[in-house]
């Protein structure tokens, strides 16, 4: 039982670190696209 707590914990990080990552590269492309504009002005 131990063990499955301790998996589904790594889990709940994993998870966790993927829906940063995702907000990390949302903020990035968002970036890229501001840059984008200020360059065809």
């Amino acid at each position: 039982a131990k063990k499955k707590t301790a998996k589904k914990k790594v889990a709940k990080k994993k998870e966790a670190k993927k829906k940063v990552a995702k907000k990390k590269v949302a903020k990035k492309k968002v970036a890229k696209k501001k840059v984008a504009k200020k360059k065809k002005k």
